[in-house]
């Protein structure tokens, strides 16, 4: 036997490995797609987990920016509320003026509270995307391997 001819059976034991002159058969190949289904499936959902991680930490940092600047405009409005009441305080009585300023105050934060339901219900939610990107190319390629 040289080591050009084709294998049919493994050989055990020290020297060189001969050389496959033939194409793999189909049984080869279930085999070493049954061996290197596991590993990929999970490199893919480490790929996911870290894509995840990654947007939910940008997710919490901009959460907490938010949150700093809603308390900022919160006692910024606030001001602004009281300067309202102030100023209609010097045509109308001060009880008619704070109700007239609550009335406004109530009416816009429910048409405020309707578009931000509109908004979280057409919101995606969030996903890694490119590691569906990759599951999907890897079952394309299973199913185009199988033809």
């Amino acid at each position: 036997m040289t080591f050009s001819d084709p294998v049919d059976t493994p050989v055990s034991g020290p020297g060189p490995v001969p050389v496959r002159t033939e194409e793999p058969t189909i049984g080869a190949l279930v085999h070493d797609l049954s061996q290197q289904l596991p590993d990929l499936i999970r490199s893919e959902l480490r790929l996911a987990q870290a894509e995840v991680t990654e947007k939910g930490k940008r997710a919490g940092l901009g959460v907490g920016m938010f949150s700093v600047a809603g308390l900022l405009a919160y006692f910024g409005v606030a001001a602004l509320i009281t300067t309202a009441i102030l100023a209609l305080d010097l045509v109308l009585p001060a009880w008619l003026a704070a109700l007239i300023v609550a009335v406004v105050l109530l009416a816009a934060g429910g048409l405020v509270a309707l578009a931000g339901r509109k908004q979280v219900a057409q919101a995606s939610p969030p996903k890694p995307e490119r590691a569906i990107e990759g599951v999907k190319e890897d079952i394309a390629t299973v199913k185009g391997a199988r033809r």
